[in-house]
């Protein structure tokens, strides 16, 4: 019967343990003050499978990256407990990731970390943490006419992803720190 009480009062001791390892994407999917994409493995192979004209260079490179994305999830949020959440969350994660670079410009600061892949050259995962954009953005936002702003932006992108390839795509889906991680290269 001690054996009962003393594992039952160590799960419920570690059960705050488990709480904080739930993955934030999906702690936050439902909630309203959050905006989420969460791009499943087939949508990306039916983006492959779009007719792109493979004689231009930079339209294959562009699909050839687009095929090595498994998964792509982001949220954003002008909530700041939930931006102090990401950032706690973030900073938990981050033990078992690579920094790749860091950037702090004008109030914001964007992070790259990186879980590296099969060589040198490319990573399983990035993961993208943007903070500070609410005193940096001027111009409206507007969704579906709707005025939104901005604190907290994580993006997370997992696969095969070409390392050399990062910039190109921070690029094309306009992410704050593109160019500076282009600079890095």
């Amino acid at each position: 019967m001690n054996k009962i009480i003393t594992v039952l009062v160590m799960a419920i001791m570690l059960l705050p343990m488990f709480g904080n390892a739930q993955d934030i994407f999906d702690k936050y999917s439902e909630n309203l003050d959050v905006d989420y994409v969460n791009i499943q493995p087939k949508m990306f192979q039916m983006i492959a499978k779009m007719g792109i004209d493979i004689d231009d260079p930079e339209a294959k490179a562009y699909m050839d990256m687009v095929k090595s994305i498994t998964s792509f999830k982001t949220i954003l949020t002008d909530n700041k407990t939930i931006s102090a959440d990401i950032t706690k969350w973030v900073k938990s994660r981050s033990n078992s990731l690579e920094e790749l670079m860091q950037v702090k410009s004008d109030g914001k600061e964007v992070k790259f970390y990186v879980k590296e892949g099969k060589d040198a050259d490319h990573v399983k995962e990035l993961l993208i943490f943007v903070t500070g954009l609410d005193d940096v953005i001027k111009e409206d936002i507007n969704v579906n006419g709707q005025q939104i702003k901005i604190q907290t932006v994580l993006v997370s992108l997992t696969g095969n992803i070409d390392l050399n390839e990062i910039s190109r795509l921070t690029n094309q889906m306009n992410i704050p720190g593109g160019k500076e991680l282009e600079k890095k290269k």
